[in-house]
């Protein structure tokens, strides 16, 4: 069983290190790798001192194109499970092998780190929150079921979905499109209750104005998606 810790980042010089300490203190012995979407910070330098390896794009690839880079690479070397931390700190690395136990449970492609599932979420903001709830809405009849916290990047995924994402995933604003990639396939997806802290460093880069660009952004994508696949059924 090869399992794989993926980190992107971008600018995240100041909470990398202590993240990646985290996962090795997690999970101990498995390899991590931060995905460095072309940090103009110490980023790589901290992330190598930290004890992960590094893959650095040349050029800023968005969120999406990283995270798939990623999954493409694990699936080309044989990984079984892929474990998706954010490189701000929000994640508790210690809930890592609650989704690792998850999946190989389960035997469900996708175990989603959820910081609502349990009552919580007091970490989200205002703004976050409404677009949780639109989504949540807008996907309950696509997925024939609820999701609590679509917007998670806190994600473990098995080989099966490693195939698919490998060659088809979203580029920008990548969870809930993703989700409703894997219903169209008839793929399982199970929610687990995490942890959510404060970003440890910097802030967030989702301004008011990006977040009607990405509910718009993400709606369009969410329809494309749903029409290809039904398309394709006929």
């Amino acid at each position: 069983m090869k399992i794989l810790v993926l980190i992107p980042a971008f600018n995240e010089e100041g909470a990398i290190a202590g993240v990646i300490r985290e996962v090795h203190s997690a999970m101990p012995g498995t390899p991590v790798l931060v995905l460095d979407d072309c940090s103009g910070d110490a980023t790589i330098q901290q992330a190598k001192e930290a004890g992960a390896s590094v893959l650095a794009f040349p050029h800023h690839l968005g969120l999406g194109g990283c995270v798939q880079a990623g999954y493409r690479l694990a699936y080309e070397q044989g990984y079984d499970y892929v474990i998706r931390v954010d490189g701000d700190g929000q994640h508790d690395p210690r809930d890592i092998p609650r989704i690792l136990e998850t999946l190989q449970r389960e035997g469900c492609e996708m175990v989603i780190g959820s910081r609502f599932v349990d009552g919580g979420g007091e970490q989200t903001s205002a703004t976050r929150g409404l677009a949780i709830v639109f989504f949540r809405a807008i996907l309950r009849p696509i997925l024939g079921k609820s999701v609590h916290d679509p917007t998670s990047g806190f994600v473990g995924v098995n080989r099966t979905a490693l195939s698919v994402f490998s060659r088809i995933f979203p580029l920008e604003y990548p969870e809930i499109e993703a989700l409703v990639v894997l219903q169209r396939r008839r793929f399982r997806f199970v929610e687990i209750p995490c942890r959510m802290r404060p970003r440890q460093t910097g802030r967030s880069t989702i301004t008011a104005m990006k977040s009607i660009y990405y509910m718009v952004h993400v709606l369009l994508g969410v329809f494309v998606n749903v029409l290809k696949f039904d398309g394709r059924r006929k």
